[in-house]
């Protein structure tokens, strides 16, 4: 009875796992992709369940993490959880361009989707359900600044949004590849030092607040676990964390070229393809960092949020960059003026919320408001 709730346990937690290497099984062998012949039923189907069984994974993927999180102590964790979401994002898009590149403003619509979802969607409902559960809760500051140091320096004037419309190398929204170039292999430099910077000397600027205050009773009074016991679960976690994650970059080339050709097809607005991927990538991340306000761990859904817009200017803008110079696919980049409105405002208030080192629930619906506006506008530019 006990090996059999035990199987019943294990095939409840990765169902998901299972169906996506199934799916991915099926597909290998029988060498379809979906296009123009598939009929719009079978399309439908067949995004559906693609979509669905990946976003299972995801969330085991995050359930892992969670593990690893408890066992790596903070920024570890966290940093873990943003990693592997970085990887199904730049693997999505990497799919999508190697489609066909029908939609060059992918890279531009997904950065902008992911600082909104993340900066106003993700931020809005972990202040609000934290302040509404615990009133009012702290955080590190100084954490939080140093990660609003990079994402706004970095998505304003370094990368794609807002600088490529001023460049006059190129005509239009785009850049030079030697420009591309330039500004990923800069972008993947400053990332680096951030993560020996998050990792090494200053750890304790993303370390929960609790945490840094009760580091001496853990020496005094409840021992810690045997070290071959916690590099066993560390192990076990990671290859957990693993076998969810490749079944969604495996997937990402099937939904990715659903996606490509949805957007060649439908009059759906071309943005909802880059919201579309960061909804796919984010959701999970968004209700790990929703739970950790509710239970007043609000440094860790500050590090998830912000880790994870950081991650993705970081690491995803310098990968597509790369990947689209060896393709010789031309990029749109550069937002319209109503998009930059939005962004500009998105970072005040991120600077005027985060600066104060405290979060309520007022702070967490003017975020909401944002994001709201952002859904809006996607669906009536």
């Amino acid at each position: 009875m006990y090996k059999r709730s035990k199987l019943r346990k294990l095939l409840r937690d990765h169902v998901f796992v299972i169906l996506g290497w199934l799916i991915w099984l099926i597909l290998l062998l029988s060498g379809h992709k979906f296009g123009p012949s598939d009929s719009l039923t079978a399309l439908a189907a067949g995004s559906a369940l693609t979509f669905c069984t990946m976003l299972g994974c995801v969330f085991a993927v995050v359930r892992h993490a969670d593990e690893l999180a408890e066992l790596l102590d903070e920024p570890y964790g966290t940093l873990v959880l943003t990693l592997s979401a970085t990887a199904i994002e730049v693997s999505l898009m990497l799919m999508v361009m190697a489609g066909g590149g029908q939609n060059p403003a992918m890279l531009r619509d997904t950065i902008f989707a992911t600082l909104m979802v993340v900066l106003n969607g993700m931020v809005g409902v972990s202040l609000v359900s934290g302040g509404w559960v615990n009133v009012e809760q702290s955080f590190n500051l100084r954490g939080a600044l140093s990660f609003l140091h990079l994402i706004a320096p970095l998505s304003l004037l370094l990368l794609v949004l807002v600088l490529p419309n001023y460049t006059s190398s190129t005509d239009g929204p785009t850049l030079a590849p030697v420009q591309e170039a330039f500004l990923g292999l800069l972008c993947l430099l400053v990332y680096g030092v951030f993560l020996v910077i998050q990792t090494g000397r200053h750890r304790s600027y993303f370390a929960n607040m609790s945490a840094v205050l009760d580091d001496e009773p853990e020496e005094n009074g409840n021992a810690a676990p045997a070290p071959s016991r916690r590099r066993g679960a560390i192990v076990r976690a990671s290859l957990n964390l693993l076998a969810a994650l490749l079944p969604v970059v495996l997937l990402a080339e099937h939904l990715g070229s659903v996606i490509d050709f949805a957007i060649e097809e439908s009059h759906t607005p071309p943005a909802l393809g880059g919201l579309v991927v960061a909804a796919l990538v984010l959701l999970p991340e968004g209700v790990g960092a929703q739970r950790a306000a509710a239970l007043n761990l609000m440094q860790r859904a500050v590090n998830i949020c912000l880790g994870s817009a950081l991650a993705t200017i970081g690491l995803t803008v310098p990968t597509i960059l790369v990947a689209a110079s060896l393709q010789q696919h031309s990029l749109t980049l550069g937002l319209n003026g109503a998009e930059e409105t939005l962004l500009y405002a998105t970072l005040l208030v991120s600077v005027m919320t985060f600066v104060s080192g405290s979060a309520n629930v007022l702070q967490g619906m003017v975020h909401l408001m944002l994001f709201v506006a952002y859904l809006f506008f996607v669906f009536v530019p």
